[in-house]
C-alpha cells in the first residue's frame, strides 16, 4: 500500500490501456502513428483513460468521505441513495427540459443526489439501531425505493432506454467531447484534501466538533455537497459504478488506519489502480467484444464486499 508502489502500478496500467482494442496499437508503434492509430489514440483511448482514472479517483474519494461523516464503513454513495437520487435528477431534466445540456443535467443531477443524501442522513439520525451493517441496508431500501420513482416516470415517459444506458458503467462509449464534464471533479477533490482534517474531527461526532471549534453541520454539509457533485458527474459521463466508493476505503484502512488526509492519496491511487484492472479484464475476457466496468467490478467488488463481512465477524467472534 506504498504511495510509490500504487503510482507505478497506476503508470503501468495506464500504458496497457492505451495499447488494448480492437485495432491494434503497439508501443512500438508510438514514434511511427498511422493517421487512423493516431485518430484512435487521441480521440478514443486516451479521454478513456483520463476517464477511468478520473472515475475512479472521484468514486472512492466519495466513499471515504461519506464513510467518515456517516462513521460507517458500510457507507457509499452507492449505498446511500446518493446514485439513485442522481439518477432521477437525470430523468426529471430529460422530462423537464427536452434539449437539456449536460452542463444542465449535471446541476439537476447534483440537487438530486445532494437532498437524497441529506434525506439518508436524516434517517440516519432517526434510527435508534445503529448497527454498521443495518444502516447500509437501510440506505439500499431508501436507493431502491428512489429507482422504483425512477423506473415508474421513465416507462411513463418512454425514456426506460435511457435510463437503463445510466443502470450500468461503460467507458467504451467515452470519446473526445463526451467526457470532459469529468474535470469538474478535480478541483472538488483538491477541496476534499484540504478540508480533510475537518472531515476527520467531524467524524467523530457533533459534540466532539463543537468541543473542538469545528461548525459541525457546515462541514457535513460540504463533504455532502463535494460527494453528490462528483457522483453526478461520474453519473452522467460513464454510468453506475458498483462497490467502487465502498470496497476502496476500506482496503486503505485495513493497512493505513483511519486518518482521512492521509488515506486520501492512497484511496485516489489504490480507487483508479482497481478500475484500470477491471476495465482491463472487460476488454480481454471476451475479446474482441467488451464487457462494461459496471459489471467487472460489480462481480470483483460483491466478493471482496463479501470478504470483508465475513472479516469482521471473524474480528467480532
Amino acid at each position: 500500500m506504498k504511495l510509490r508502489y500504487l503510482f507505478l502500478a497506476l503508470i503501468l496500467l495506464s500504458i496497457t490501456s492505451l495499447f488494448i482494442g480492437v485495432t491494434g496499437i503497439s508501443p512500438l508503434d508510438i514514434f511511427n502513428l498511422t493517421e487512423e492509430q493516431a485518430q484512435i489514440l487521441w480521440i478514443s483511448r486516451f479521454p478513456r483513460l483520463v476517464s477511468i482514472i478520473l472515475a475512479g479517483v472521484g468514486m472512492s474519494i466519495c466513499g471515504l468521505i461519506m464513510q467518515q461523516l456517516t462513521r460507517n464503513k458500510f457507507v457509499s454513495p452507492t449505498t446511500a441513495g446518493t446514485l439513485d437520487s442522481a439518477r432521477l435528477g437525470v430523468l426529471v431534466s430529460l422530462m423537464l427540459f427536452t434539449s437539456a445540456s449536460a452542463i444542465v443535467q449535471m446541476l439537476v443531477a447534483f440537487i438530486f443526489a445532494l437532498v437524497g443524501t441529506l434525506v439518508f442522513m436524516k434517517i440516519l439520525e432517526k434510527v435508534k439501531h445503529k448497527d454498521v451493517i443495518f444502516i447500509p441496508l437501510v440506505g439500499l431500501m431508501f436507493g431502491s425505493i428512489v429507482g422504483s420513482v425512477t423506473t415508474f416516470f421513465a416507462y411513463q415517459n418512454d425514456l426506460i432506454q435511457n435510463m437503463s444506458s445510466w443502470l450500468q458503467g461503460n467507458f467504451s462509449l467515452i470519446i473526445r467531447g463526451r467526457y470532459e464534464l469529468l474535470y469538474i471533479s478535480i478541483p472538488l477533490m483538491i477541496f476534499a484534501y484540504l478540508y480533510a482534517n475537518r472531515f476527520t474531527v467531524a467524524g467523530m461526532g457533533e459534540e466532539f466538533s463543537v468541543n473542538l471549534g469545528i461548525n459541525y453541520k457546515r462541514v457535513v454539509n460540504i463533504g455532502l455537497i463535494i460527494v453528490a457533485a462528483v457522483a453526478s458527474v461520474v453519473l452522467l459521463t460513464v454510468g453506475m459504478i458498483p462497490f467502487l466508493g465502498l470496497i476502496i476505503p476500506n482496503i486503505v484502512s485495513i493497512y493505513n488506519g483511519d486518518n482521512l488526509k492521509r488515506n486520501l492519496p492512497h484511496t485516489a491511487l489504490l480507487g483508479a489502480v482497481f478500475v484500470l484492472i477491471c476495465d482491463i479484464l472487460g476488454r480481454l475476457i471476451i475479446y474482441p467484444y467488451e464487457i462494461p466496468i459496471g459489471t467487472t467490478v460489480g462481480v470483483i467488488g460483491s466478493a471482496i464486499f463479501l470478504y470483508l463481512l465475513m472479516r469482521r465477524k471473524a474480528y467480532e467472534q
